[in-house]
């Protein structure tokens, strides 16, 4: 037969020594360390595990970092002959004194708790002691979007001490243990919209008007935002619908309903993409750089519209035109109705004349006497003086008064314009 001895209860001896090695119940831990001494230095670092998100509407950004604490309280110092130190959990926390550092600027914040407290305490004999937590913290990014979507943004997390004035009593001093290797980051850190570009420290002092002076740590970080998702979802379909604008230009003018019906969808399609990008923007006061690229390119396609208005507005005026002077000048000189040729009245009243006397077969050549003819002359009793003058204001508004001629020229000068504006905004905002 087995004999079993019972074993001995190493947590009853343990827990007495740890009493007896740190003295816990022997002091006041409501009051620093050193109290009216010196300032106490506190050597912060920080591991930063992952970036969460980037809120644009909300102007914030979630991280969650390790946030460790160091600091000396010989209070807590204990004999050893091994030098070890001694690791706790945040149940001891409650018993001593931590300093008081928390998040400036920061929204909601919180210590995990799974599936305990991810707190850790660590006591070293000479009174060293390294008091570490993982938080998540949702803190305040003022950031400018005057380039969005070519922008860079730099947020902070700001850490400061509750009472660590720095003028009047001056409890603690908080700074950066290892300087700018204080802080590390995980190097599978990323985000889908940003590029990490940067992390640093910085430090500096922060005034309030009522308390005075604090020290203040900054953990810095830049970010550039990926264009690629912006080229497919704004940039390309806004493009897109300039171009298929311009096809209207190529369109019979007599055509209403197609040219009409593209210019209107083209101009509704563009409004839809900018009340998108604006829907998951914050209500800036401000022009943003994506703003401008989508406003021009709606003008372009407003204008497309405009042209075909143009067009139709000057063929429905020169038709008009052409009505009346058949309506006024009735007499085909005895040639059948088929093809009608305009004099521009460059002729003189005599010369007209003379085409009374001419025979059909004097007017019309023999190889085109299948082709028939009706002459309409637009006399009129100026002078020949006053003809003259008149030249050059009918040979300047010949382009207006041609609309195909409009067309013709459209068909140039927008596609041109509007690769000379995506030179220039591409070369400003990239």
């Amino acid at each position: 037969s087995h004999i079993y001895k019972k074993n001995h209860d190493v947590t009853k001896t343990w827990k007495g020594k740890t009493e007896q090695l740190l003295r816990v119940d022997d002091h006041d831990f409501t009051m620093r360390p050193a109290f009216g001494g010196p300032a106490i230095p506190v050597g912060v670092d920080v591991q930063v595990e992952s970036l969460d998100s980037i809120s644009e509407v909300d102007m914030d950004f979630t991280m969650t970092l390790y946030l460790r604490h160091y600091w000396k309280d010989e209070r807590l110092s204990f004999p050893s002959t091994t030098n070890k130190s001694m690791t706790f959990d945040g149940r001891l926390v409650k018993k001593i004194w931590v300093p008081d550092v928390f998040f400036v600027h920061s929204k909601r914040s919180f210590i995990h708790d799974t599936t305990t407290d991810n707190i850790m305490l660590r006591v070293f004999p000479d009174g060293h002691v390294l008091y570490s937590m993982r938080i998540t913290v949702t803190a305040m990014c003022n950031m400018d979007f005057s380039r969005f979507p070519l922008d860079s943004q730099t947020c902070s997390l700001e850490l400061e001490s509750f009472t660590s004035h720095h003028v009047s009593s001056f409890p603690l001093m908080l700074y950066w243990k290892n300087g700018n290797d204080s802080l590390k980051t995980d190097e599978k850190i990323s985000l889908s919209q940003f590029l990490i570009q940067k992390f640093h420290t910085t430090s500096r002092l922060a005034f309030y008007s009522s308390t005075g002076w604090y020290n203040r740590l900054y953990i810095n970080f830049t970010l550039r935002r990926h264009i690629f998702f912006f080229l497919l979802q704004t940039y390309f379909p806004a493009t897109l619908m300039v171009m298929l604008s311009w096809v209207s230009f190529w369109i019979d003018r007599r055509a209403v309903p197609a040219r009409v019906s593209l210019g209107i969808t083209t101009v509704l399609t563009m409004s839809t993409i900018i009340t998108g990008v604006n829907a998951s923007m914050p209500r800036v006061s401000y022009i943003k750089a994506v703003d401008i690229y989508l406003w021009v390119s709606f003008v372009f396609v407003f204008l497309s519209v405009l042209e075909y208005a143009a067009v139709n507005y000057l063929t429905t005026v020169q038709e008009r035109k052409e009505r009346k002077l058949r309506d006024r000048f009735p007499c085909t000189c005895g040639i059948p109705h088929s093809k009608t040729m305009m004099l521009d009245g460059n002729c003189s009243e005599s010369d007209a004349n003379s085409l009374a006397g001419y025979t059909r077969n004097q007017m019309v050549p023999e190889e085109e006497n299948q082709e028939k003819m009706v002459v309409h002359l637009a006399m009129s009793n100026e002078s020949n003086s006053s003809r003259k003058r008149g030249l050059k204001g009918h040979v300047g508004l010949r382009i207006i008064q041609n609309a195909h001629a409009i067309d013709k020229y459209s068909r140039l000068i927008f596609p041109g314009t509007y690769i000379f504006f995506n030179l220039i905004y591409w070369s400003v905002f990239s």
